[in-house]
């Protein structure tokens, strides 16, 4: 993708908060920077400051704003925008970001514009699609131009921990009445473009290990946690690391396409195997306290995803019907949630696909996320959901950065989603 060349793509007609955004991209670039200026790292994830300048931005558009919030410190906001048809459509963004060392910049961390690219801790994680978002709701206003379904949107707190304080609350108090969402997280990487329209099931595990605690000097006194414990890991990976998963038919696509998209980062042979087969990790490993005693204890968490589409608790069962046969094993903690997709080919998924196609011109693959987060809430919520942002493979590190241009067709591509979606939905 070019940076910061301001160039200019046909527009289909009527797509004047389109135009209105590309017509406008310095105040764009402002508003991100003005966002980037707010710390937000989490821990401890005050966003309080960032709300405010959200709500100034917001003061003079007529839109209906609400301040949600159940920890003081993390407050939610939610704008609507009333439109044509009674659908609604909502746009979701965090405001936290992960913490930064300065030290390891060579940029600022809050906030710069150099070569074309804006630079600071969540320029693509994701406070610069968050400015995308509220600049495409600006360029509705500023044109006069009803959108052709009800807009909602939520810019929440506290995801990047995964606290009950942002998104989880809004669902918890019914304040997300939608058809469908988009969440503007970044979905693209090494100039590859894509949607995220499934997330993978998890099992995460604690196991812990029971031994005879002994003098090193004399370890046939005792019994050896840690190695009882390392060899019930290996046993797990052994036992289903290499079974290949039951993939339902129409999750199948997903899969393919998933592939196709991670085969040039990773490698064809790994990316197949990344959804074919459950992806095992050690995370956690602790046991022993000095290097001249046999440990009578020890403790593992180790981390299961499986491919949506998989019904996690049948995997679960197996493995904890193997850690049954591990000799001082027990599983002291489990939890679980299953793999969440949707149609590839749906309404929404067609909408988001079809419009960055036509913004980017580029191919964008509609394929799993690795992980979970927020889109697996809200389709468990029966809210119909996919990620896309365009942006860089920089989130969480040092110099994150997103180009100007990404923030500029990102907003392009969020002004014009309504109506694609409406068109779809309409048939």
């Amino acid at each position: 993708m070019a940076e910061d060349t301001g160039a200019s793509r046909p527009t289909p007609a009527g797509d004047a908060p389109a135009e209105y955004v590309r017509g406008n991209r310095e105040g764009l670039v402002s508003l991100a920077l003005d966002l980037l200026a707010v710390d937000t790292s989490n821990p401890p994830g005050d966003t309080r400051e960032v709300v405010a300048a959200v709500e100034r931005f917001l003061d003079p558009l007529p839109v209906e704003v609400e301040r949600v919030a159940v920890d003081p410190a993390k407050p939610n906001l939610l704008v609507r925008v009333p439109g044509d048809a009674d659908r609604t459509l909502l746009f979701n963004g965090h405001l936290d970001t992960v913490p930064f060392d300065a030290d390891a910049w060579t940029r600022d961390p809050l906030g710069e514009r150099a070569d074309g690219r804006v630079y600071g801790r969540g320029a693509t994680d994701m406070k610069g699609a968050v400015a995308s978002l509220l600049f495409a709701l600006r360029a509705f206003a500023a044109t006069d131009t009803e959108p052709p379904v009800d807009l909602l949107f939520a810019l929440v707190s506290d995801e990047e921990v995964g606290g009950d304080a942002g998104l989880p609350a809004l669902l918890d108090a019914g304040a997300l009445d939608a058809d469908a969402c988009v969440i503007g997280e970044p979905t693209c990487e090494a100039g590859r473009h894509s949607v995220t329209v499934a997330d993978r099931g998890s099992i995460w595990l604690t196991l812990e290990a029971a031994g005879e605690a002994a003098h090193g000097s004399r370890p046939a006194l005792g019994v050896n946690a840690v190695d009882r414990l390392y060899a019930a890991v290996e046993r797990i990976r052994e036992r289903f690391g290499g079974e290949r998963l039951a993939i339902d038919a129409e999750v199948e696509p997903i899969v393919e396409e998933s592939v196709a998209y991670y085969a040039p980062s990773m490698g064809e042979a790994a990316a197949r195997e990344l959804f074919r087969y459950p992806s095992i990790n050690l995370g956690v490993f602790e046991g022993g306290d000095a290097v001249n005693a046999v440990p009578g204890s020890a403790r593992a968490e180790v981390d299961v995803r499986l491919t949506a589409g998989v019904h996690t608790p049948d995997v679960l069962a197996g493995i904890r019907e193997c850690v049954a046969g591990c000799e001082g094993i027990t599983i002291a903690d489990v939890s679980w949630s299953v793999g969440t997709a949707e149609d590839p080919e749906g309404p929404l998924v067609e909408a988001v696909a079809s419009t960055a196609a036509g913004v980017t011109g580029d191919r964008v693959f509609r394929r799993s996320a690795t992980g979970g987060g927020d889109a697996k809430k809200l389709r468990n919520a029966g809210i119909s959901t996919v990620e896309f942002a365009l942006g860089t493979d920089t989130a969480h590190a040092p110099d994150e950065h997103v180009p100007v241009d990404a923030l500029v067709d990102n907003a392009v591509v969020y002004a014009r989603l309504p109506a694609a979606w409406r068109a779809r939905i309409d048939g």
